[in-house]
């Protein structure tokens, strides 16, 4: 995410959840892998936030790098690495790439005229300009956008443009850019996108083909800025430029591997993750960046690959790219501050509720919806009354009535007279996350709870134990492996609860202090694993406090005066629609 801002629940649905729950998953597989994540700390939206602040662009990034990441570490979100676009390492990377493919004559330099800023002394990229629209004369259109009526635009379609520096009008200068010459590339990614035809998702695909189609143009590479990755060149022309945000930006991925290595104490280890043939990448994001990790990432890394014969890159295998998750049925927008921030909603709810409840509206092939009720309601009805209740009944019978020990051995015969097809569901459980089918995934693990529950009251264990204690011994001892299941199966989903499960079934460490490459951890499913005689933890303690009106009540609020906000804007721009008609 860019440095510029909070990340919200959009951010949290579209990519980094679900690119968590596809890592922890694998990790219980005992695969070898590893989470990648950074800050987007250059471009303009970074050195606008400043200027407008008063502060400096390292101000800006610094803050919200450690905002954003203490919100993802809260969540939950595992990443290995979680690096910064400003980093020392990223700009070396930046500049080889950049200086690789500018050694083999693939970039162009093209003279174009910009606006430039006599009082400032600067060229004015896009967002430094205003003026009135062509469109619809709003007289505070940028110079990339329309916000009244959403036109996309050049500073040099505006009428009477101003500098945002220092409200001047600004005048037509010739500068030089370096240009990536994308249509080189045309073939190549046509190749490699029909190579994934029926292993990528329809929207990923749809969205790279309608570029295609179009026939793929030149793109500016560099820029007339002072925050960024200087031009790596000695040359006059190079003297105030840096590095198009959208070429620096995905080489963090490759930068922020660097990063970690050196902290394995071995430098060369991105490598095996970048180079080794056999290697799998796979790019988590929301649909509005899926054409920079089909088209324009491998584009770069095929230039860098041109003409080598070792030290060459492997392309994404996979762009698991999602819809959008609104917000009480409009977009999430942090520019109106339509938005429910990550890091205020992690101050009042716990991290794993929301895990669940954005797992469950995973929005994988069409735009979903999150609303309070629906949280308020599967926290209450699937957390607390669903799983909380079934682990908590459990532990405290089996505490209160047999010491707090297993008290019966179980066979896996045993287990199959639940009902359950154990191998069906590990198999299910499979196909879900190695198929990017989030809301399946968390679908099967609750529906393990809710037959476990079912056997539970179905049992009456409480009632059986008067007339016969081997049968009631057996019905726990079952619903104690059952809880252990639970604590595997839903995992990837809500880590935290499932660890305080393992530490009530008398666990000394976390699931990931048990995790070892090459060693599934996922075979419990199939065989039962608390024996008779295992000791249990004294005492149990509630996983899920139901959430009450009152909780939700401020927040409900606050979407009733955010849409009545909305709506005003929207009844401004209709009738200014009309006045200009």
């Amino acid at each position: 995410p860019y440095a510029n801002g909070p990340v919200h629940l959009g951010h949290l649905a579209g990519v980094y959840l679900p690119a968590d729950l596809y890592v922890r998953y694998k990790r219980l597989k005992g695969e070898d892998i590893i989470h990648i994540g950074g800050s987007d700390e250059h471009g303009v939206p970074i050195t606008i936030s400043a200027e407008k602040e008063g502060i400096s662009p390292r101000d800006v990034v610094d803050r919200y790098h450690a905002m954003n990441l203490d919100a993802f570490t809260r969540c939950g979100i595992s990443f290995d690495y979680y690096g910064r676009t400003s980093s020392a390492v990223h700009h070396a990377t930046a500049q080889e790439f950049f200086s690789d493919i500018e050694q083999k004559g693939i970039f162009q330099q093209k003279t174009e005229k910009l606006f430039f800023d006599l009082k400032a002394g600067r060229f004015l990229s896009d967002r430094y300009v205003t003026g009135t629209c062509p469109v619809c004369n709003n007289p505070e259109a940028n110079g990339d956008q329309c916000e009244q009526c959403g036109t996309h635009l050049s500073p040099l379609e505006l009428l009477n443009p101003k500098s945002k520096l220092s409200d001047a009008t600004p005048e037509l200068r010739e500068t030089l850019h370096w240009y990536f010459p994308l249509g080189r590339f045309q073939a190549a990614l046509e190749e490699y996108v029909n190579s994934h035809e029926g292993e990528w998702r329809p929207n990923v695909v749809n969205y790279t083909r309608t570029w295609l189609k179009q026939g793929l143009n030149d793109r500016a590479i560099t820029r007339d800025l002072d925050w960024g990755v200087a031009v790596p060149l000695q040359s006059a022309e190079a003297v105030g430029k840096v590095l198009y945000v959208w070429f620096d930006a995905v080489l963090g991925y490759i930068s922020f591997t660097k990063e970690w290595a050196a902290l394995q104490g071995n430098a060369e280890l991105w490598k095996t993750y970048w180079q080794h043939p056999e290697t799998r990448l796979i790019h988590f994001i929301g649909k509005d960046n899926v054409v920079f990790h089909t088209l324009m990432f491998p584009s770069i890394l095929m230039a860098w690959n041109e003409g080598k014969t070792t030290d060459c890159y492997n392309l994404a295998d996979n762009v698991p790219a999602s819809e959008f998750m609104n917000f009480e049925g409009r977009k999430f927008s942090k520019s109106r501050n339509y938005a429910v921030y990550l890091g205020e909603f992690l101050d009042t709810f716990p991290a794993d509720t929301l895990r669940y409840s954005i797992a469950m509206n995973y929005p994988e092939s069409k735009d979903t919806d999150f609303s309070w009720q629906d949280f308020q309601n599967r926290t209450n009805g699937e957390l607390a009354d669903t799983l909380g209740n079934f682990i908590k009944r459990s532990i405290d019978f089996t505490n209160a009535r047999f010491d707090g020990v297993v008290p019966a051995s179980v066979t896996k015969e045993v287990c199959d007279n639940l009902g359950i097809d154990w191998q069906a569901t590990l198999e299910q459980l499979d196909s879900a996350y190695e198929g990017f089918h989030f809301r399946d995934a968390a679908t099967f693990g609750m529906e393990i709870a809710r037959a476990a529950n079912r056997y539970l009251t179905s049992s009456e264990p409480w009632k059986v134990i008067k007339v016969d204690r081997e049968a009631a011994a057996t019905t726990m001892a079952l619903s104690l492996n059952l809880c252990h299941a639970l604590s595997i199966a839903l995992y990837p989903v809500i880590p935290v609860t499932c660890n305080r499960i393992r530490a009530m079934l008398g666990f000394s460490e976390p699931l990931e202090a048990t995790i070892q490459r090459g060693t599934s951890l996922l075979s419990s499913l199939l065989t039962p694993t608390l024996q008779q005689g295992h000791k249990l933890r004294e005492h149990s303690e509630i996983l899920f406090t139901k959430i009450e009106d009152s909780a939700i009540a401020p927040e409900l609020e606050k979407i009733a005066k955010l849409i009545a906000a909305a709506e005003k804007r929207e009844a401004a721009l209709a009738e200014s629609r009309i006045e200009f008609k």
